[in-house]
């Protein structure tokens, strides 16, 4: 997913499925695009003002899921797995024709969306990727929770931790993923997850109309209702990695950098990409790895004059 060159889909692919909020049937094509298209959302169900870009700048709610509006008003929600799945597949273009407002849940990871990519194929597009290379340390804090970010050679990692002090289950789990490696598996089929006692408080607001024991890991207790339990045992974390992976890709480039998150969430990352990217410089920008790999030239170098000296 750190290549030099853009890529995009060999051809179209096509999947079915259920909204986990809005409980609505939907269909998604992923349709191969030029290079700088970017990730694009089509609304095929509304004639007109139908596409929204997927950018932080147009997340309009982070509530339970991510979701992104244009200026009309038209919006997609829930596209976090699908956008984690783009970036680990390595995927930078993409026009997304979706009849209606919700990308279909499939089991709750992004495992479907992962191998249905993978087995299509990627092509390679005659541009360089632009990565945003991050200079110093930026933090965020809010309500408890944290994220904060510092330089990283030529990747991103992330070191995340979730906390669940009254549910004898999840307690607490950490986990550290570098987003270079190959294996990311237990990444990308890590489902979403809720406790039983929240379930009716969450339908009260609207939301998890299309919620079930096929698309979400539901904890009682000290037990796991779904028949085949986990598929890790740090699915939770796992999860909560794999959203932050997704609301990353809507920075509009790949961050290169290292990751630390405390009890974050889709609202958090939000909030933590625009702090990031208000200010130049908390980044640079850069045109391929070639670049990249000149900068620790530069900075290698730069040591040693500081040594010799």
């Amino acid at each position: 997913m750190f290549e030099s060159n853009q890529k995009t889909l060999n051809k179209t692919i096509n999947f079915l499925g259920t909204g986990l909020h809005s409980g609505k049937k939907v269909s998604i094509n992923l349709e191969p695009a030029e290079a700088d298209t970017g990730i694009i959302f089509k609304r095929t169900d509304i004639k007109n003002n139908n596409e929204i870009k997927a950018n932080y700048t147009n997340v309009s709610s982070a509530k339970l899921c991510t979701k992104i509006e244009n200026d009309h008003g038209v919006s997609v929600s829930t596209i976090e797995h699908l956008m984690a799945a783009l970036y680990i597949c390595g995927v930078d273009n993409l026009v997304v024709k979706i009849d209606g407002g919700e990308v279909p849940i499939m089991d709750g990871s992004s495992i479907e969306f992962v191998e249905k990519i993978n087995e299509t194929g990627l092509k390679i597009l005659d541009k360089n990727r632009k990565f945003i290379k991050i200079n110093k340390k930026v933090e965020l804090k809010l309500d408890g929770k944290s994220i904060s970010i510092e330089p990283a050679v030529d990747s991103l990692k992330v070191a995340f931790t979730l906390s669940y002090e009254n549910n004898p289950l999840i307690k607490s789990q950490t986990n550290c993923v570098d987003f270079k490696n190959k294996n990311l598996e237990n990444i990308y089929s890590a489902r979403t997850f809720c406790l039983y006692e929240d379930i009716e408080k969450v339908k009260s607001l609207g939301l998890a109309k299309g919620g079930n024991l096929d698309n979400a890991v539901v904890i009682k207790g000290d037990k796991v209702l779904n028949k085949k339990g986990l598929r890790s045992k740090n699915e939770f974390v796992n999860h909560k990695i794999l959203d932050l992976a997704g609301d990353f890709m809507l920075a509009g480039m790949r961050v290169i950098g290292s990751v630390s998150c405390k009890h974050g969430g889709h609202l958090l990352t939000n909030d933590f990409l625009r702090k990031i990217l208000s200010d130049r410089a908390n980044f640079i920008i850069v045109e391929s790895l070639k670049d990249i790999s000149n900068l620790k030239k530069i900075t290698s170098d730069q040591k040693r004059i500081a040594v010799n000296a």
